[in-house]
């Protein structure tokens, strides 16, 4: 398999994911319980494909360093939201995987609590994943 497709398809996975989050908020605001349902469900599978997909990446090109171009204050801003992604990448697992057993178990004000937390986390690293591909891959590549 070529590793080179692995990174769009990410971002892809990564941008899906953002879309699902996003109408699973409109959905449970609107008081459709089923279609949030779906949407967070469907993020999650998504998130859980683009890990497979991140992990298989990082063995194929046996964890090799894909470097920034950019140079002044994007390299800054872009290392800011690398490593605050990287981090919160990181914590957000375990905060799906709480939110959701909770909602698996219907302990409704239990999960809303810790929804209002994950949701805005979730959101935040999947769409800073969506624009790591673009400043790494689109915008400045290393020539």
């Amino acid at each position: 398999m070529d590793a080179s497709i692995l990174p769009p398809i990410n971002a892809t996975l990564n941008g899906i994911a953002t879309v699902l989050l996003t109408l699973g908020f409109i959905f449970i605001k609107a008081g459709n319980k089923t279609a949030h349902k779906t949407c967070m469900i469907s993020a999650f599978a998504t998130s859980v494909v683009f890990l497979v997909c991140y992990v298989a990446h990082k063995v194929l090109v046996r964890g090799v360093h894909t470097p920034f171009g950019g140079e002044g204050a994007i390299r800054t801003i872009y290392y800011v939201m690398l490593i605050s992604h990287i981090i919160l990448a990181i914590t957000i697992v375990p905060m799906v995987l709480m939110t959701m057993s909770r909602a698996f178990k219907e302990n409704f004000t239990a999960h809303k609590a810790i929804a209002r937390w994950t949701w805005p986390v979730w959101m935040y690293v999947s769409v800073t994943g969506v624009l790591v591909y673009f400043f790494l891959y689109v915008w400045f590549p290393k020539k």
